[in-house]
């Protein structure tokens, strides 16, 4: 692979995971939000920030075999660590009621562990993680398992399959193990493996300026219409996943391809190539700890008047160096540990 591309991955690897907890931190009174929700509270502050994890494109037609070294064991092992954090912070009064207020819960019931049973323990562990972000490495795998189905669908029938899969994306199509945004991007990095296509040049017809205009452009008129509209009507909702699919493309390709000295400025750094190398490490600590300490901020905090602003700057910039540092001692101190725990990932 070109240096160049190879040096790409890595530095956006990094910076998608380290955005990807400023989007877990936001802190608004609604505790979820998807790409067509309204948001009833005043348009003060906020940030639009799209995360593409791309990492499948540099790994396909590799054995099952080693994605399940490479997926499904750290799914397991952070599965675990996310229990085992949870179990902690519910033992002092303080912590566990910012565990209650987090209300991470993927079945819904946010009763400390030790008033559960086994059962209830075990499914939380395997099926419904309370690191809640795990979902992508297990989707991940099943997509790896059906890629002679994707494969044959994008280079056989690529408009077809495209079609179906674009319209699955727009409707934000979710059921376990599937979920349509997924399904997309992972067919398209299979296209542009399968076809070579050129991803170290830029197309004759992209253009800097306007790339960056219309990302900038569509994520302030869907964030306007996010705080401004009252009523979610279907036209509403289509309006906003059409705009959230245009604006991820845009940008996708804004970055991409207008970042190269960027890129290369960064990459000739030595604090910041050490930093990349735990980016999956950030990835699979990062929650639950990052919603318990937000929530726990809340309670400290909460006299001050402008303590979510203050608590979604520093929050996810305290858990991502927190994060590195631990990365970092683990990887010291027990290096086969860290290595399987990342899936071989970090040296």
């Amino acid at each position: 692979m070109h240096r160049l591309i190879s040096q790409k991955f890595k530095f956006y690897t990094f910076v998608c995971i380290a955005l990807l907890l400023f989007v877990h931190g936001y802190n608004l009174k609604v505790a979820y939000l998807a790409p067509f929700s309204l948001v009833n509270e005043k348009l003060t502050f906020t940030t639009f920030t799209e995360y593409l994890f791309a990492n499948g494109l540099l790994r396909f037609g590799q054995r099952i075999k080693r994605r399940f070294a490479t997926l499904i064991i750290p799914y397991f092992i952070w599965s675990a660590v996310g229990l085992a954090i949870s179990y902690l912070w519910q033992q002092f009064p303080v912590t566990s009621q910012a565990v209650q207020n987090a209300a991470l819960d993927q079945l819904g019931d946010n009763r400390p562990y030790e008033e559960m049973g086994w059962a209830e323990v075990l499914k939380r562990w395997i099926v419904a993680p309370v690191s809640f972000q795990l979902w992508f490495i297990r989707s991940l795998f099943i997509y790896n398992l059906l890629y002679p189905v994707f494969r044959w669908g994008v280079t056989k029938y690529p408009i077809i399959t495209f079609s179906i899969l674009g319209l699955l994306w727009l409707s934000f199509f979710q059921v376990p193990l599937f979920e349509g945004q997924g399904m997309f991007f992972f067919a398209a990095g299979i296209w542009l493996q399968k076809t070579s296509f050129p991803i170290d040049r830029k197309p004759e017809w992209y253009s800097h300026f306007l790339s960056w205009l219309v990302f900038v452009g569509i994520c302030v008129i869907k964030t306007f219409i996010a705080f401004e509209f009252d009523n979610l009507t279907p036209t509403v909702q289509w309006a906003l996943m059409l705009l959230y699919a245009c604006a991820t493309v845009a940008g996708v390709l804004a970055v991409w391809f207008s970042l190269d000295d960027v890129v290369r400025w960064f990459m000739t750094k030595r604090w910041f190539l050490w930093a990349t190398n735990f980016s999956f490490f950030i990835y699979g600590l990062h929650i639950p700890l990052l919603a318990f300490v937000t929530n726990l901020s809340f309670i400290c905090l909460h006299s001050f008047q402008w303590y979510r602003l203050l608590t979604y700057l520093a929050a996810p910039t305290l858990i991502l160096l927190f994060c590195i540092a631990t990365g970092a001692l683990v990887r010291k101190l027990a290096p086969s540990a860290y290595k399987i725990a990342t899936g071989g990932r970090g040296f």
